[in-house]
Parts: C-alpha cells; structure tokens; sequence
C-alpha cells in the first residue's frame, strides 16, 4: 500500500525525520521511564537547543484492591524535569489506555503543560460514556483537555518541530506523535519481537491497524521508536522500549513487510480472542476519558467508580 505520494501528513512527517537525521540540533532528547507494575513505558522529550519538553503518556498508581490512587510513579519523572531545570509545555496521550491510569492532572499541577489527545477521544467518550452510563454532566466533546489534535496537525516543543498522525484500530483514537527523528506510537507497535497491539476493545478494527501500522513503516527506517509498553517475551532478558522504524518493517513478529492485511486480520483477530480483558481496563478508560480525572465526588464527598457487569 503506498500513500506517501497524496499523504501531505505523512510526507511532512518523513521531512522532519529527515532533517533530523541531518541536523542533530533538530533531534529530540528523550529520556524513558519505566513502571514494572502496568508494563508502561513514559517519555520525556526535550528540544536539545532549549529546556522545553513533552511528557508522553504518564501513569497514576492505582491498587485495584484497595481503591488508592498515588503518584509515585510520576515522582522519577517530576524530578528529572526539575533537576534538569525543563519546562514542560505537553502531556501527550497517545490515547485513553485501557491498562493504566493517566496522571496527566496531578502532573500538570506540578510542572505544568497542556494536555493533549487525538480528537477522536470524542468517540471513546461517547461509547464508554454510555457503557458506564456517566449522564448528562460528563461531556462528551473532549472539552476536558486543553488540545485535541487532528491527523496532521502541528505544534513545537521549543524550536522542536513536531506532527501528530491518527493511527486508528487499537482504538479510534490512537495518535503516533512524530518529534523530530523520533516517533510515539502509543499502542500501535510493540517490540518487534512482541508484535502489535490487540483490536477487541469497543471501536478497535484489525483491518485498519494494520493500514496505520503500514503508514507509520513508510517512516524513513533510521527513525527512532519510543513505545508506550514492554511485555518482554520469555526469551529476551531485559525490558526494551527502543526500536527503529526499519527494524519494525524487517522483523516484527505480527507485520514485517511480506504481511498482507488479510494474513495479519486472520492472526489478529485469532489472537485476540484468547487474550483476557486487561486487568485494569474498567478503572482505566472511565479515568481516561476524563483527562485523568477521577469521577466526581458524590454527596458523601467520596468518587466512585462504576463497574458494569457482563458488558465488556
């Protein structure tokens, strides 16, 4: 499938990487944490020429027995940015993740940033907006972020150049965030010897997973890829979180290029009817939906959250 040609996003996207890759002062740093508990993979990304930065896709602790939430998982990520004296003017969703909480608020009231998600989110919050049945005080406009982005659409992060391509299929929603050299899936990808991300949640669509996944291989092959999580299979010792685009189009286990969209529909689709619901999907994605805010408090002053039984 080629699209590069009539693909104006995709084509400014190859040029920022390009020039990247001639220009170091166009190529971000990116700095990577890691939390052990949701397999969850968040960066900082910051313009080399100045103390601007991005934090993409960020996690709130959540113990699912207890109800608590914390935000020590953000503490290595606040700390970072304040040693290194950043400015931080994004938190960038790749999309509401259905496996762990977002602590873009509680990031946002310590360093700052405006929240941003793909404009599609209005869809996620239509369908799990019903799902948990939220009423009519929970708007479904994506007014709860400060940006909602398009395909194409572009912003800086300092003197950084960056575009934003819409990657459906994981969910409606999905959003790679293109940052000079450097490419965000979000679920889109994992390792290539993990595969791809699975397509059986409300608006997920295998067929056109792998479309975006092909557009994204049309990315020139020395771009660097930051993924949002590793689940590390049984013969790789270390958790990875770094690839290339070249390396995704040579050898990923799920869609190296020969795959054709019929081969990777039958084997997704298989795939993912065995998979269990992830454990964390139900408090996720009503979070999620909501900017990382938890539902509002009731009379009681205490926020719930719904647990619709037999729906999922």
């Amino acid at each position: 499938m080629t699209r590069s040609v009539t693909d104006h996003p995709l084509l400014y996207a190859r040029t920022l990487i390009e020039n990247a890759l001639n220009d170091p002062a166009r190529r971000p740093v990116v700095k990577s944490f890691f939390d052990a508990q949701t397999y969850t993979v968040s960066h900082v990304v910051q313009d080399p020429k100045s103390n601007a930065c991005a934090i993409i896709d960020s996690v709130l602790d959540y113990d699912a027995a207890s109800g608590h939430t914390s935000g020590n998982s953000t503490g290595p990520v606040v700390d970072y940015v304040k040693s290194k004296g950043l400015e931080v003017r994004w938190l960038l969703e790749t999309h509401a993740h259905a496996d762990h909480l977002s602590a873009a608020p509680l990031l946002q009231a310590e360093v700052g940033g405006q929240l941003a998600i793909g404009h599609e989110i209005i869809r996620v919050q239509e369908v799990f907006g019903k799902i948990f049945n939220a009423g009519t005080e929970f708007a479904r406009d994506g007014s709860q972020f400060d940006q909602l982005f398009n395909d194409g659409d572009r912003f800086k992060i300092g003197e950084l150049d960056a575009t934003v391509l819409h990657v459906p299929g994981h969910t409606p929603a999905c959003l790679a965030y293109v940052v000079g050299d450097a490419v965000f899936p979000g679920d889109t990808l994992f390792m290539p010897d993990y595969g791809t991300a699975r397509c059986d949640f409300p608006g997920g669509d295998a067929r056109q997973l792998y479309r975006s996944i092909r557009r994204l291989m049309e990315l020139p092959g020395e771009a660097r890829m930051y993924l949002c999580h590793d689940y590390k299979t049984p013969d790789r010792e270390h958790y990875a979180w770094e690839t290339t685009v070249g390396a995704q189009r040579a050898v990923n286990i799920h869609v190296h290029d020969g795959v054709s969209e019929d081969e990777f529909y039958k084997m997704r689709t298989e795939r993912d009817a065995t998979l269990a619901m992830p454990k964390l999907i139900l408090p996720s994605v009503q979070v999620n939906m909501r900017a990382g805010q938890l539902p509002p408090a009731e009379v009681n002053g205490v926020r719930y959250l719904k647990i619709p039984l037999n729906v999922l």
